[in-house]
């Protein structure tokens, strides 16, 4: 598998499993050179300022002998939202369920991928399309109340991604995304089915409380915690070889103890065991199976690659592999007022760990805070 290949994995297993929703960020190989099969669109709104440098820029189409993408330089910022868009239930507004930031550094030879509670507690900005006039409130709703479209009932995931992105570059500090991903429900059970599951350290029991041991959904139950009940699929200390359904479970489940956080924790697992599956089986350098895989996922992605093409990416981090990328978590706790909760906050380590992304210097910032690295057990 090519590497440039690989870190496309990385990006597309970060993104399927937030929230247990997402797709395969991915290039299709063809014979004559690579073929772009993701829908795109504009993701982060005509409001965005674009910088001529650094980052991304669009430039003229490049001669024969200039490979495209060979332009792009460092540092870049990604910015990937999986989106709960519930369309069967009738006027439902899409929820940010889960928020993850991937930066690469200058030399575009190293990458690391953080994520943000869905419940943290942040200034969500005004946003004129969708009519909002702005709120404290969790990062969540900032897809929702930015997917408003004055006078019409359905909602537009797009446009709430608009709303995400200034909420996070408030939050953090980051001025500009280079490229985003749009993410919604079920693609993660689709992607690990396709490489054939995937095998995982379970670090700590995880008892189910959407599946049965089966596979089935459990029954809604009145009265019942969490509103379901019946028999509960459970996961042991240990490693196991995981389906599709049961690593979109896994990666749901946030009634545990670190709650939230540890339900992230488990996610950036997961994200490493698709990695090191897909590079098992080759599965990127098998343009059938990833057309099949393209083809099913279809639309469940919507990729802003910011006036370029994803091929443009894929050269450009032709030199990072999954080896070459580091999983970073962020610690938080509860946020109450009134002795009601209201979200979450993160612990204070956000601002400086924020301002070495800002300034390209997360390796020699995590020497110093290993604690915040993610194991590299699967």
């Amino acid at each position: 598998m090519s590497r440039s290949l690989r870190l496309y994995a990385v990006i597309a297993a970060a993104a399927v499993v937030l929230l247990g929703a997402g797709v395969f960020i991915t290039i299709q190989l063809v014979s004559d050179g690579v073929n772009d099969a993701v829908p795109q669109a504009d993701l982060f709104g005509s409001e965005t300022p674009t910088p001529t440098t650094p980052g991304v820029t669009p430039t003229p189409v490049p001669t024969p002998t200039i490979p495209p993408g060979s332009d792009i330089k460092g540092p870049l910022n990604i910015l990937i939202v999986g989106v709960d868009t519930r369309t069967w239930v009738k006027n439902w507004m899409p929820h940010a369920d889960a928020v993850m930031i991937m930066h690469v550094n200058k030399d575009l030879t190293k990458a690391w991928l953080t994520s943000l509670p869905r419940d943290l507690v942040v200034n969500v900005p005004a946003f004129s399309p969708a009519g909002f006039g702005g709120a404290r409130t969790k990062l969540t709703h900032a897809m929702s109340y930015g997917a408003k479209v004055p006078g019409r009932a359905a909602p537009n995931a797009v446009q709430g991604f608009q709303l995400v992105a200034k909420t996070v570059q408030g939050y953090t500090g980051i001025q500009r995304f280079d490229a985003g991903a749009l993410l919604t429900f079920d693609g993660l059970k689709i992607l690990v089915d396709a490489v054939g599951g995937i095998d995982m350290y379970i670090d700590s029991k995880i008892v189910s409380i959407h599946m049965q041991p089966n596979g089935k959904h459990r029954p809604i139950c009145g009265g019942c915690a969490h509103g379901f009940g019946g028999p509960q699929a459970t996961y042991n200390v240990g490693t196991r070889h995981l389906s599709g359904w049961q690593a979109l479970d896994i990666s749901r489940q946030r009634y545990l103890g670190g709650a939230d956080y540890t339900r992230q924790r488990h996610q950036r697992q997961i994200i490493r065991a698709v990695v090191a599956k897909a590079a098992k089986n080759d599965l990127m350098t098998n343009v059938g199976s990833m057309a099949k895989i393209l083809k099913k996922l279809g639309s469940r992605l919507i990729f802003d690659p910011r006036g370029r093409k994803p091929s443009d990416f894929a050269y450009a981090l032709r030199n990072i592999g999954a080896d070459d990328m580091t999983l970073v978590g962020v610690p938080g706790s509860g946020a109450y007022s009134g002795g009601s909760y209201i979200g979450e906050n993160l612990n204070g380590v956000q601002s400086s760990l924020f301002a070495a992304w800002r300034a390209d210097k997360l390796e020699d910032y995590l020497k110093s805070h290993k604690n915040l690295v993610n194991s590299s057990r699967v």
